[in-house]
């Protein structure tokens, strides 16, 4: 009796994602565009050592970075401080002209008061640009479901991340309708919104779950019917200029 046999991780990478075909990878060309000698830039949750912020030293007139954990390292040309998105006081108002985070809005608990916050330090014109967690993906309903006592532990058998760096998930804004009214209620614009998928980062510790994630995937991308089940929302609001 033949054996089923399933690729590996890497084979099926190549045949079905061989540029990476990662969501990070347009978020971040959307920051690129947005960015010139004269901008003010903030990365909310930038991390510990702000890998993404780094990337625009020298390319932008001032850069910000805001995290609810110590940073370890200090980098000439940010400014980093210990802000929660709901409270950066840090900040002036009116002072930024490009507000980004990502994987950040799916831990918000108070999404009012975030998003009011973002308002209030963005000039008038400028952008507040996320990439975040579809609530309707099933890795989202699947921790929306375990306890977050759970996620550290899991998190850190599945991707090896470390146990601080995992946060509790509240899921309060990750959806086109919760989005869309946050979005109305502060004043934003919508520029752009789209859902996203990705290769399953999540079950790259197996090669049959990886294969048939892979699968789900791919039968998402040929249904735009469908498209509301992909892994990520990415969200581009502006605030109006009058």
């Amino acid at each position: 009796m033949a054996t089923l046999k399933f690729p590996t991780v890497q084979d099926t990478m190549v045949k079905y994602f061989p540029y990476g075909d990662h969501s990070y990878q347009y978020y971040e060309k959307q920051i690129d565009s947005f960015i010139d000698k004269k901008s003010t830039i903030l990365d909310i949750g930038c991390g510990r050592t702000a890998p993404v912020l780094k990337k625009y030293i020298g390319r932008a007139k001032r850069l910000i970075g805001t995290e609810v954990i110590a940073f370890t390292e200090n980098i000439d040309g940010i400014e980093f401080y210990n802000n929660d998105i709901v409270n950066m006081h840090s900040i002036e108002s009116n002072s930024v002209d490009l507000v980004f985070c990502r994987s950040v809005m799916e831990h918000i608990t108070e999404p009012s008061k975030a998003y009011k916050e973002v308002f209030r330090i963005l000039k008038p014109g400028g952008h507040f640009i996320f990439l975040t967690a579809n609530f309707y993906d099933y890795a989202s309903i699947i921790a929306h479901i375990i306890p977050n006592r759970f996620h550290a532990s899991i998190v850190k058998a599945v991707e090896g991340r470390n146990e601080e760096d995992t946060f509790p998930t509240a899921y309060t804004c990750n959806t086109r309708k919760k989005i869309m009214t946050l979005a109305q209620e502060q004043g934003f614009e919508i520029s752009e919104f789209q859902y996203m998928g990705q290769y399953p980062c999540y079950l790259v510790f197996n090669r049959v779950l990886f294969w048939l994630g892979s699968m789900y995937e791919l039968f998402l991308r040929r249904y735009e019917s469908l498209h509301f089940l992909q892994g990520w929302i990415y969200a581009n609001l502006k605030k109006p200029l009058s």
